[in-house]
Parts: C-alpha cells; sequence; structure tokens
C-alpha cells in the first residue's frame, strides 16, 4: 500500500491514535469486549428458528429506532408491517422507513461484498432516500450545521467540515482506516473513532445519523462483532440518547484542530456494545429456557395420543407451539428412534416404537 501525505488529518491517522491514553476501567472493558468476538458468529445446537425470532425482533427495533432518534415515527404496527413485508410506504416517516430497511437488508446480506469506500456509503444513504423525492447518495453541496435550541432560540452546537471540502475529508476518512486496520489497531478503538469522523464531517445533506449507526453495524460485522444481526443496537442507542449526543458533542469539541477529547464517545460507544451483548446473553437464555418447555410439552403429546396420530393431532394438543417447532421436535424423536411414520405425505400417520415406552 502506497501512503500518501494526507492534507485533512482525522482522528484515525497512527500520530493522534498513538496519543489516546485509556483509563485503567477501560482496558479492562476493552478486554471484556474482545472476548465477545466471534462468539455470536456460530450459534452451534442452537436452531434456525429461535434465531430467526432473534433476528426479525431486532430488524424492526433497529429500524424503529434508527428513524426515532431523527424524530421520525411510524406507528409500531405500521412499521412492523413495512419492516417484515415489501408494504408501499404511504406518506415521508413511512418512506424513510422502508428506506433505512432495505439499507439494512443490504448490509446484512451482502456484509461480505460491500467495502468500506466512498461507494458503499453512498449506497447506502441513497438507499435511505430511495422512497422520497430528495436524492440520495451525494454529498452535500451546501454547509450544513448541527444546532441546538435554547430557550427557543436556535444556536450553532457544531460546524461540519465545509462542502467544499467533504469529499476530500471522506477520501481521507477511509483511507485513514484502512491503514489503521492494515497496521493492527484495534477495531473497538478504530470503529468508533471512525464513527465519530464521520459525523464531524456530516457528508450528506440530510441522513447522517442514520448512515452512522448503519455504518456501525457493516464496520463491527467485519470486526467479528454479529451482536447487532440479534439485538437492536441502534435500540440502546436510542434508550440510551442522552448519553449518545452527550458523549458525541464533549468528544468532537476541538474536532477541526485535532485537540480533541474521544474518551467520552469511545467510553459510550464500548458501553453500548457491552450492553447489548448481555441483553442476547440473557435473551437467548431466556428463550432456551422457553424452547425447552415447548420441546417438553411436544414431546409429551407425541407419547400420550392414540396411535397412529397425525401432525394435526399434534398440533392440537400444543396450539401455542409453531409448526416449525413441531416438526423440529418430532424430527429428533424419529432420528432417536421413538417414533416412525407409517405413511408420508401430508396425511401422513405415526406410530411410536417399542423404544418409546421404556
Amino acid at each position: 500500500m502506497v501512503i500518501t501525505q494526507l492534507s485533512i488529518m482525522g482522528s484515525l491517522d497512527p500520530s493522534y491514535l498513538d496519543t489516546i491514553r485509556l483509563p485503567q476501567d477501560q482496558v479492562l472493558v476493552l478486554s471484556s469486549l474482545g472476548s465477545y468476538r466471534g462468539k455470536y458468529g456460530s450459534f452451534g445446537e442452537i436452531d434456525r428458528e429461535l434465531l430467526d425470532e432473534l433476528r426479525t425482533l431486532a430488524k424492526i427495533e433497529s429500524i424503529e429506532s434508527s428513524n426515532r432518534l431523527e424524530g421520525i415515527i411510524v406507528e409500531h404496527g405500521r412499521l412492523e408491517e413495512i419492516a417484515l413485508t415489501p408494504s408501499t410506504p404511504k406518506g415521508r416517516p413511512e418512506s424513510e422507513v422502508a428506506g433505512y430497511r432495505d439499507a439494512l437488508d443490504l448490509i446484512h446480506r451482502a456484509v461480505e461484498r460491500l467495502d468500506v469506500d466512498a461507494s458503499t456509503i453512498k449506497e447506502l444513504h441513497e438507499m435511505v432516500y430511495s422512497y422520497t423525492p430528495l436524492r440520495g447518495g451525494t454529498w452535500k453541496e451546501k454547509e450544513n450545521y448541527i444546532i441546538e435550541r435554547v430557550g427557543g432560540q436556535t444556536r450553532i452546537r457544531f460546524r461540519p467540515v465545509s462542502a467544499k471540502d467533504t469529499p476530500d475529508a471522506m477520501q481521507n476518512l477511509i483511507t485513514e482506516f484502512e491503514i489503521a486496520s492494515s497496521m493492527g489497531y484495534d477495531p473497538l478503538i478504530t470503529i468508533p473513532l471512525f464513527v465519530l469522523d464521520f459525523l464531524c464531517i456530516h457528508p450528506f445533506p440530510d441522513g447522517n445519523g442514520r448512515v452512522a449507526r448503519l455504518l456501525t453495524l457493516l464496520l463491527l460485522y467485519k470486526a467479528g462483532y454479529h451482536v447487532g444481526r440479534f439485538i437492536s443496537i441502534e435500540r440502546v442507542m436510542e434508550q440510551t440518547k442522552e448519553g449518545y449526543y452527550r458523549s458525541l458533542f464533549r468528544s468532537s469539541q476541538g474536532w477541526h484542530e485535532r485537540e480533541h477529547d474521544p474518551i467520552p464517545w469511545i467510553t459510550y460507544f464500548w458501553m453500548a456494545l457491552i450492553k447489548a451483548h448481555r441483553e442476547l446473553d440473557e435473551r437467548i437464555s431466556k428463550l432456551l429456557k422457553g424452547r425447552g418447555s415447548k420441546t417438553i410439552s411436544v414431546r409429551r403429546a407425541v407419547l400420550s395420543l392414540e396411535q397412529p396420530f397425525s401432525f394435526a393431532e399434534v398440533k392440537g394438543e400444543c396450539p401455542s407451539v409453531s409448526d416449525d417447532m413441531i416438526r423440529h421436535v418430532m424430527k429428533a424423536m424419529k432420528k432417536e428412534g421413538l417414533i416412525i411414520a407409517t405413511s408420508k405425505g401430508k396425511g401422513a400417520r405415526w406410530v411410536r416404537t417399542t423404544s418409546a415406552s421404556k
């Protein structure tokens, strides 16, 4: 790789990275997070139905929370419909929800082929606005400021990179990230710094927060942290939004002069990841416990029904258990040699073997 002198240097330049000093307690947090890496890339014995439940809920929550952080509100029932089906959006809020859905789906579906480059970042922004009259996927052409309202008046909270310097700043950010990654800097440091610099550049006219959260997921997945597939990190950020915005503000002060302190944002970012991982541990535990009770219900029905019995009869005894779960348990019982099918097809009949009565 040929490294050239870049005109705009950000948080990921090695000369800045090497000045960062983590407090001792944060070093311990970094170590704790590192132990989660790859843990949820393969779930072993956890079955597909359970994983699908987790993914579906996380998808709905991510779409809802990331948009709600920007003041985009859609009634929950309608939001679920848009999130899970190709439903045609009606009105501006639903259009932006549908766009985030498509961008999120792209990351989940094609993370391996998506490079962290200008093309991917623009593609994600374009998708977010694909159902709206606004044109997405192009860098800002006018100045945009981060403002806040105080006592009925507005004031500039932060001045992002100018429109004319944005293309160079974004290319610099991407290049610095590539260099830092190749030099072996911990992704749990480079990822939050990438997001911080992205938000300080504020490269798009609108939608920067949502694209930043999409990029967070993409970068985490590429680094081997898969928790966002099963627990909504966006929801965690919404639940702690005061800390989210406060830490970004604190770490952005002095950013243009490279006199900023990234620790508040890094600390918040790690807290959100720890919280998401702990929630996933708890949710898997609860689902497995519930799944265990459902397995017991199906097995009891199979072992007590008058023979021969059908799938429909098992379903009748276990109305709260999904069809896929019943099939899963019956398949396992067949493999154990406890039941055999006496006929095939939709109306197949089953009987217990002598092993089932022992």
